[in-house]
């Protein structure tokens, strides 16, 4: 941002770094952006995924928290659950570690959350095509922000700072470029 250039974040970590960074100059875009940014969100389970090995094409085998958040709002709104229950499941879910946080173990500890049993059932019946995925949502607005900013022919960013190359950024270049192979 230094040399000019623009710098984006949205969607998953790239939207909490957004977040950090926007007084420095990072550009943020979507609804989780702005959650992190307002202070809605803090963790950064809530973005965290566990994915497969790279042969399965490192498909998530986990469920993002602001995903799940996103989905039983939506749900809440169109009545497959009250907003009451709602509200439980998004504890319910918070309340798994992000390697285990799924829809159907959400809804397996939905019982004992105190969400009534035929609002779980109308849940897990509208989850299959229901589901809000608010990452795909946000790196798509991402795109669209790119190429509006593309054929405007966006300026060079200019931020009131200059890059200082301490030792740490050297440390850590060199250690980049060791693993890398680059010089």
């Amino acid at each position: 941002m230094a040399k000019g250039i623009h710098v984006y974040g949205s969607s998953s970590m790239g939207a909490l770094r957004a977040a950090e960074l926007a007084h420095f100059g990072m550009r943020g875009v979507g609804r989780v952006f702005e959650m992190y940014r307002d202070g809605v969100l803090q963790d950064d389970d809530e973005v965290a995924l566990l994915h497969g090995p790279a042969e399965a094409g490192y498909a998530p085998l986990t469920d993002a928290m602001v995903n799940m958040r996103a989905t039983f709002t939506h749900a809440a709104s169109i009545g497959i659950v009250e907003p009451a229950a709602a509200a439980k499941l998004v504890k319910a879910a918070k309340a798994l570690f992000y390697k285990e946080r799924t829809y159907s173990a959400v809804l397996a500890n939905a019982v004992a959350a105190d969400v009534p049993p035929e609002q779980i059932t109308r849940l897990a019946e509208w989850l299959p095509v229901g589901r809000i995925d608010q990452k795909r949502a946000d790196a798509l607005a991402l795109i669209e922000t790119l190429i509006s900013h593309l054929s405007s022919e966006l300026k060079p960013i200019n931020v009131g700072y200059n890059f200082q190359h301490t030792a740490m950024w050297e440390a850590a270049r060199r250690r980049a470029s060791q693993r890398d192979g680059s010089s």
